[in-house]
């Protein structure tokens, strides 16, 4: 059960780094180095960084305890939530062949988890 709730903080972790990443690049325009630069200290963007660390340290712990062929397959629940964030926070449209992609997803780790 530990192991279980390790993974989904993972993941949770991952797509969390990578909204705050995605919300502090909202009206940005990346046309050169220095721009990205300067995005790089953005609060949002270290915030974000900061999740990735924290998720990396509980990625080392899982590898220690659990095997790659079991844990990576899971890390595809971060596209489920993904998703879900992107409706949720950016009000993005998800077509129905996404959904259809999220449905095969979720049938996998599934069937991997087993």
């Amino acid at each position: 059960m530990l192991y279980a709730i390790m993974v989904l903080s993972n993941v949770v972790l991952l797509v969390g780094g990578q909204t705050l990443w995605k919300y502090g690049l909202r009206d940005k325009n990346l046309t050169d180095l220095k721009s990205v630069i300067v995005a790089m200290f953005s609060p949002w963007i270290i915030g974000g960084i900061v999740l990735y660390v924290v998720a990396t340290v509980i990625w080392i712990f899982l590898l220690n305890k659990l095997s790659l062929s079991l844990l990576y397959p899971l890390q595809s629940l971060a596209y489920v939530l993904a998703i879900v964030v992107s409706i949720v926070v950016f009000h993005e449209h998800i077509p129905p062949l996404r959904w259809v992609g999220v449905a095969i997803i979720l049938a996998g780790v599934s069937l991997v988890a087993l």
